[in-house]
């Protein structure tokens, strides 16, 4: 399809224009701007807001003797090779332990490692009265407006009255609840069949886990909302039958969100058939399904009842006695490390499978990856979008480029990606996260330090002497896009969250 040169495309608009950066914020959209500093060519490019992934798992426990493969600086880069220039990992609480005192270790872990903006949701595995009637209401109030609850895995899984109470805080304080629906006493159950007859290589991970287990998970966490009254996010969805939950939530008013990823599109449970142990690398919760699933999918993406398209990056070294080929993953699929890798290559599978395929729009892509993340998450209007007052948190796309996935050519932790020899059209040529580049066409550029953690976001504070004195100097993106660093300085900004309830906040930007 024919694209204009340095064409702007936003959520609700594809134009024209120059836009004018400076200290790291747009400043100006207009047809002509003229004085920058520096111009970048992005003839024949398109120019898109930065996308947001927020649902990544980073340097996260678990599980005995399993470590994952990512840490922040290798997690941050990737992210930005691949277009992104914020990411919302998880801070997850350990059963038995202080949910603050679990955030601020996490936090320690990132402070000067990342290469791009980080938020950060929490986990709640232990919701005890001192952490909901205590810890997690003070948390909610500096700023960590979102958490997460599973409905499955033994060291995670919240019962029924659990979830309801940890939804009452979160209507109490206008949080926004991110779910993991699958039916736990179900897998349980079939895992334990599946093994007794013998049938314990990763493909069965899929079998134990069918689509009426996350369909009745996603009734159940629908009906609990409802009964509280809260908003949720129903993560990961994998098919038809949890989407027509949701979607019958959504038309009878009920605050439901919906997310899904690149795997639900791509793969299938066959891929996780793969020779010994090769099947393990595709092994996720919920396990891809089938092609009328990947059907349904592109038709809840088309008809509107998906808000949100993250990775669920989860990534895990295959070749590794601590990753995919852990020793008791080789007794039964049950112990096999759930998650894969995908960071880098969300945007680029969306885009050629979505866009260039004729199935979704640029709008729609931009508000998919990118818009909806900051709306939800309280991240808007400093993220998500072109236009005055933004961060200049920019990717620039050539949206003619053809590109095989290689592992070779990626940067996360992880030694392979499920999506080898995947051809792709439509590839992100540049990053640039508050002015500052940070990657260009697949190298990293930008130095890791974005240092600072309050309410919730990572900040970028560039290295000592790496921007100019002045923050005056106007800085244009466009056909002949232009830019600048910016001069760090520590501003308070609102944070803001959209209609459904939930509570705005505050956090600090170096800008």
């Amino acid at each position: 399809m024919p694209f204009a040169a340095g064409t702007v495309v936003t959520a609700s608009d594809t134009f024209r224009a120059d836009v004018g950066v400076r200290a790291g914020r747009i400043v100006a959209v207009a047809a002509e701007l003229e004085g920058a500093s520096r111009e970048i060519d992005a003839s024949g490019l398109l120019v898109l807001p930065g996308g947001i992934d927020s649902h990544v798992h980073i340097a996260q426990p678990s599980g005995p003797d399993v470590v994952m493969a990512d840490d922040f600086a290798s997690a941050t880069a990737a992210a930005a090779a691949g277009g992104n220039t914020c990411i919302m990992p998880f801070a997850l609480q350990q059963r038995g332990t202080s949910l603050r005192r679990c955030v601020e270790d996490y936090v320690r872990q990132a402070e000067g490692e990342c290469h791009i903006d980080v938020s950060v949701h929490l986990i709640i595995s232990d919701p005890t009265p001192e952490v909901l009637g205590q810890e997690l209401p003070a948390l909610l109030k500096a700023g960590y407006t979102s958490f997460k609850v599973f409905m499955t895995y033994d060291d995670l899984v919240l019962n029924d009255r659990q979830l309801l109470d940890v939804f009452e805080v979160a209507r109490r304080e206008r949080a926004l609840v991110m779910v993991h629906a699958e039916g736990y006493d179900a897998i349980k159950y079939m895992t334990d069949r599946l093994e007794r007859a013998g049938q314990t290589a990763p493909f069965f991970h899929a079998a134990s886990r069918p689509e009426l287990v996350e369909r009745e998970a996603a009734h159940r966490a629908i009906s609990h909302a409802e009964l509280i009254d809260v908003p949720i996010m129903i993560v990961h969805v994998s098919g038809r039958e949890a989407m027509e939950q949701i979607r019958w939530a959504q038309q009878r008013g009920l605050k439901i969100y919906a997310e899904t990823c690149p795997q639900y599109l791509t793969l299938t449970a066959d891929d996780l058939k793969g020779l010994n142990m090769e099947g393990a690398k595709y092994v996720c919760s919920p396990p891809p399904r089938d092609a009328a699933s990947q059907a349904a999918i592109w038709e809840g993406i088309q008809q509107g009842v998906f808000q949100t398209f993250s990775s669920d990056h989860c990534p895990f070294r295959y070749e590794s006695s601590e990753g995919k080929l852990t020793p008791k993953g080789k007794t039964s699929f049950r112990w096999v490390p759930n998650g894969i890798p995908g960071i880098e290559t969300r945007l680029p599978i969306l885009f050629s499978e979505g866009v260039s395929a004729g199935r979704i729009s640029l709008n729609r892509f931009v508000e998919l990856t990118s818009t909806n993340h900051a709306k939800i998450y309280g991240l808007y209007p400093r993220k998500g979008s072109i236009g005055v007052g933004f961060d200049a948190d920019i990717a620039l796309w050539d949206p003619h480029r053809r590109t095989t996935i290689r592992q070779e050519n990626l940067h996360h932790g992880s030694d392979y990606t499920p999506w080898e020899g995947f051809e792709v059209t439509g590839w992100p040529v540049m990053t640039i996260a508050r002015g500052e580049i940070v990657a260009r066409d697949g190298v990293i550029v930008g130095k890791k330090g974005r240092d600072g953690f309050w309410s919730g976001i990572f900040l970028h504070t560039p290295q000592p002497g790496s921007c100019p004195e002045t923050s005056e100097r106007v800085v244009i993106l466009t056909s002949r896009c232009k830019y600048e660093k910016r001069v760090p300085r520590l501003e308070v900004v609102p944070r803001s969250l959209p209609d459904p309830g939930i509570r705005g906040s505050r956090f600090y930007l170096a800008s």
